[in-house]
């Protein structure tokens, strides 16, 4: 099963404007995106104020709120938040969920050509959202945002192998059937398999921070058959597929969790956080 951001990059057609497209189908779905997607463990929030100063009373720039998985919990320990996400729909779940914090605010706009405000930021986050933005400025920008010494913490969610491994690796065949861009055989990577490098050399290659440092959290979670589908709904290669398609991989993966795993798979999730700090 391909993972979100591997789906962002694959195709003949230009990179950009895939990735683009694929970005906007979430705000097609921004309830239940926000009813299905898992948060992020509390551990990375103490690591975002010991690494990152994302505290009491720090400015937080985030990218790509989406929902406000991530906000609230910052918002909830002080931060004062500026929260920015393309989709008007995704930001006005977050709004919502955010109505009560008086130092969070939620603007709709596209990261890339929104005018960044004179005061600097303390930190800039970005949750499961930084691979959506262009490659030519994220980092330029990121770093204009920030004050000298301020942090970009991008914070990465894979699915990586563990869990109820053998569903994982039958439900291929599911995805062999109805997704032409399935390789055959494609396994979830080891978790040990995933070192942060690719994101490492990004930054060291803008020149405008210092070393990037991690953190990694895994976790496992049990869905229902019901709940897992509604986790696939949300992923932008399966939301790109035809109708049809979609629909019979969905109900493949269904008849598979309720006939061979008693209806409840595990997913394993790693969740790393890389934190750099402008120069």
């Amino acid at each position: 099963m391909p993972d979100e951001t591997a789906t962002a990059r694959r195709d003949d057609r230009p990179a950009e404007s895939r990735r683009a497209r694929l970005s906007r189908t979430f705000d097609e779905i921004a309830e239940l995106y926000d009813r299905a997607r898992p948060g992020y463990p509390p551990r990375l929030y103490d690591d975002l104020a010991e690494l990152a100063g994302a505290g009491p009373g720090s400015r937080v720039l985030e990218v790509g709120c989406g929902t406000g998985q991530a906000t609230v919990p910052l918002a909830a320990r002080g931060c004062r938040i500026t929260a920015v996400d393309a989709g008007p729909r995704m930001a006005d779940v977050a709004r919502r969920r955010l109505a009560g914090f008086a130092t969070v605010e939620v603007v709709t706009a596209e990261f890339e050509r929104w005018p960044l405000p004179p005061e600097p930021f303390d930190a800039v986050v970005s949750a499961t959202a930084f691979h959506w933005i262009d490659p030519a400025v994220r980092m330029a920008r990121a770093a204009a945002a920030l004050r000298p010494g301020g942090a970009l913490a991008v914070v990465r969610t894979q699915h990586v192998r563990g869990g109820t491994e053998e569903f994982f690796a039958e439900v291929q065949r599911c995805y062999e059937r109805f997704d032409p861009d399935t390789r055959p055989g494609q396994l979830p990577p080891k978790a040990a398999d995933i070192d942060g490098s690719d994101h490492a050399a990004e930054v060291a290659r803008s020149d405008r921070f210092g070393p990037t440092l991690f953190r990694r959290y895994e976790r496992d979670i049990t869905y229902t058959s019901a709940e897992y589908l509604d986790v696939l709904r949300t992923y932008s290669g399966h939301r790109a597929l035809p109708d049809v398609a979609r629909s019979g991989l969905l109900g493949c993966v269904a008849h598979l969790i309720d006939g061979r795993y008693g209806g409840r798979v595990t997913k394993r999730y790693l969740v790393e956080l890389a934190v750099s700090h402008r120069r």
